[in-house]
């Protein structure tokens, strides 16, 4: 084959690959948009919690196991397996009657993109050469990002033009193009040797997973906090997890390999990941909420606002990839993550009265302060693998971003309708403001609504869009913390780079060895 016809055929696996990950990561954020509609149709109110947490629950806790999977067995045909099973759930979810039917099916969705995500990174790693892995690492870290942005715009128009059973449709062409680019295109080159499966370490992290992913996703909207249903999922989570940790030592193949947190670089990365994830939700959920109801933009408007930090954030993921060769991988981190930590104190600055250009100013910092995590840190979890166990390596980083982002947003979200009902039930015990008290213990997202604040006096609105405020304000200062933390670890993470010299020649002795 001439080298004209490999260029073409890496390109066209490249672009599956972007496809894929696209349609997996943006899945979630379109699925919210459409939320109010479903449920007008379908019912279901009080079960709607379990669309989302259904999705992320099975993707999360398929994520390391199936990363695990591709390096003992191959990375395409679990590629394959996880789109195949992507593609049905989606279609099945299209044809749901009710939102029971619906939570099941994206459950068998998320099972697809748990084997999605990891996997197309992992095949990203082994498929391109030495000296194009950092631009590329920052274009996949882009669309990764650009997933948060897209969705929600994208899932408002298709339900308000179309229907919303083509927010799953819409994966079916997609779906079978980037199945067309793998399957025909990708030709895997490293041999595999089939090893035990830890089927216990795979039950008991399901287990643990599952346990708190519902205790977070249930916790204070379907049982109280207190709640024995509550304490009893956080308990299980605590025992299967101490159990799952055990299996690891005794396993001959565990699902993940302690030996890896030995690499400094690996283990400050999945920290790092982990902290910077927390921060980054926070800023990608509530400026556009403190858009509409604060400065009363529209629900367009207030996605289009987080369009700078997508910019900020696709400039810096892929000059962090540029840079990676050149410069260590803790000078990339630290200078981004400081951003992220001026743009995350600014704007616990915002107030009713700030500019929608301040919010935007704000918005590209951070944008640029998380950009280079989504690039350099897939990189510098890899950096000293094994060939053998790069699935695991990317697989567990991606697990540990999620999970930071789910616990941040469930954590952080907690603390802000906490804070704004308590200002709310304060600012209308004191007699300030009548009319508001509806308004009080029913549900807040209709101040986002234009036509719901018109209702409003004016004495009343202003009373509500300061509680709003003043409850994000502290929930973006909370937010600060693991953004420092995350900063913190990055200092950690040694002089280490992107050395192509080096990466060659351990891939040339693995190969040799096969």
């Amino acid at each position: 084959m001439s080298a004209s016809q490999q260029k073409n055929r890496l390109g066209i696996v490249i672009a599956g690959l972007l496809l894929a990950i696209l349609m997996a990561s943006m899945d979630n954020t379109i699925v919210a948009t459409a939320m109010g509609n479903i449920v007008g149709e379908l019912g279901g109110l009080d079960k709607f919690v379990w669309v989302t947490s259904a999705y992320m629950v099975a993707e999360m806790a398929g994520m390391p196991i199936f990363g695990k999977l591709s390096d003992m067995y191959g990375r395409k045909r679990f590629f394959v397996f996880g789109l195949i099973i992507f593609m049905i759930g989606s279609a099945l979810c299209g044809t749901a009657s009710t939102i029971t039917e619906l939570a099941l099916f994206r459950a068998i969705q998320g099972i697809g993109a748990g084997a999605l995500i990891p996997t197309s990174f992992t095949i990203m790693f082994d498929a391109v050469p030495l000296e194009s892995r950092g631009k590329l690492g920052g274009l996949f870290g882009a669309v990764f990002g650009m997933s948060s942005i897209f969705g929600p715009l994208l899932g408002a128009y298709i339900t308000d033009h179309i229907a919303w059973q083509w927010v799953f449709y819409i994966n079916l062409p997609l779906g079978v193009i980037a199945f067309c680019m793998i399957a025909f295109f990708y030709k895997e080159s490293h041999d595999r040797s089939k090893q035990p499966i830890d089927w216990l370490g795979a039950a008991t992290l399901i287990g643990a997973v599952v346990g708190l992913m519902l205790g977070l996703e249930l916790g204070g909207k379907t049982f109280p906090w207190g709640s024995w249903e509550i304490i009893g999922m956080f308990a299980a989570s605590a025992v299967l997890l101490a159990i799952f940790l055990y299996v690891e030592t005794r396993a001959k193949e565990p699902i993940i390999t302690y030996g890896l947190f030995k690499n400094r670089v690996y283990a400050t990365s999945i920290l790092t990941s982990f902290f910077s994830g927390a921060a980054f939700i926070v800023a990608s959920v509530y400026i556009p909420i403190f858009v509409q109801g604060v400065l009363g933009g529209t629900a367009t408007n207030s996605g289009l606002v987080l369009l700078p930090m997508m910019v900020g954030s696709v400039v810096t993921a892929s000059f962090g990839g540029f840079l990676m060769t050149k410069i260590p991988y803790r000078n990339i981190m630290v200078s981004t993550l400081i951003l992220l930590v001026i743009g995350t104190l600014l704007v616990t600055t915002l107030s009713p009265e700030s500019s929608r250009l301040q919010v935007t100013l704000y918005m590209i910092l951070i944008g640029l302060g998380i950009g280079a995590s989504f690039s350099v840190l897939s990189n510098a979890a890899i950096h000293g693998i094994s060939t053998r166990q790069r699935g695991t390596a990317s697989s567990t980083l991606t697990f540990i971003r999620s999970l930071g982002m789910t616990v941040g947003i469930t954590v952080f979200g907690i603390i802000q309708s906490n804070a704004f009902t308590n200002k709310l039930a304060d600012a209308f015990a004191a007699g300030g403001a009548q009319g508001g008290g509806d308004m009080a213990f029913g549900d807040p997202r209709e101040l986002l609504k234009p036509e719901s604040r018109a209702s409003f006096p004016a004495e009343v609105l202003d009373t509500i869009t300061t509680a709003l405020s003043s409850s994000i304000t502290l929930t973006f200062a909370l937010a600060a913390i693991p953004a420092v933390l995350a900063l913190l670890v990055a200092f950690f993470m040694g002089r280490s780079k992107l050395d192509l010299s080096a990466i060659a020649k351990g891939e040339e002795g693995q190969h040799a060895s096969h």
